[in-house]
């Protein structure tokens, strides 16, 4: 197994927290997340954030409106509802602690 499949889970994993971090702000079409995740190692397919997008919908985490556009249809924005932001305010807290405990283990002296 090399490094990349190893990630890719893990990756994987952490798109969710990515997603609600990047839907924290301003409203994104899902053309903005894929730009700005391109260019990262979440970059993902549309195939990957539309059914997770659906998901956070139903769980209540995200809402779209409509917005029109000047380039065509008029285009879906989602961002970040009350929950979403309740969800995201504990997964930050959850991989904070997760760091200060890798960190904490990796100072920890081995036993022999």
């Amino acid at each position: 197994m090399n490094d990349e499949s190893k990630l890719a889970p893990l990756r994987k994993g952490l798109l969710e927290f990515v997603l609600l971090k990047l839907l924290a702000g301003p409203a994104l079409y899902v053309a903005d997340l894929l730009k700005t995740l391109a260019s990262t190692d979440f970059a993902a397919p549309e195939g990957t954030l539309y059914p997770l997008l659906s998901r956070l919908r139903r769980e209540g985490l995200v809402q779209y409106e409509w917005r029109e556009s000047d380039l065509g249809p008029p285009r879906k924005y989602y961002r970040l509802t009350d929950a979403g932001h309740q969800q995201l305010a504990e997964l930050q807290s959850y991989w904070d602690r997760l760091n200060l405990t890798l960190h904490a283990l990796g100072a920890a002296p081995c036993a022999e």
